[in-house]
């Protein structure tokens, strides 16, 4: 990650990073680069259009379903938006009982 972060970078910089780039911005925050990792970033990254790349990345993203329920997920989230408030109701109704069992000791400390 930090190689790609450091490449993107040099890239917005207004350059297209070589290898010997990305090991220098990386050694100036004296991270030490991975020479087979970045080598392989390079190679992976050479003629190709990183602003494609991230458009690219983020159609496969959106198709991943995410939240473990599969297609209801959706769903459910947008339901689950209107029962915030009710949601925020029962924390506070929880607060107040936690206060009233608190006081199990009936008036006699520990250490009294």
């Amino acid at each position: 990650m930090k190689h790609i972060a450091a490449y993107m970078l040099l890239q917005l910089g207004g350059k297209t990073p070589s290898a010997a780039d990305v090991k220098g911005l990386l050694d100036t925050v004296g991270i030490e680069a991975d020479e087979e990792r970045l080598n392989t970033l390079i190679s992976e990254l050479e003629g190709k259009d990183i602003a494609q790349l991230i458009t690219e990345g983020q159609e496969k993203l959106a198709s991943v379903p995410s939240g473990g329920a599969g297609g209801a997920a959706a769903p459910a989230a947008a339901a689950a938006g209107g029962a915030a408030p009710a949601a925020e109701e029962k924390k506070e109704e929880k607060k107040e009982e936690e206060k009233e069992e608190s006081d199990d000791d009936m008036g006699f400390g520990l250490f009294d």
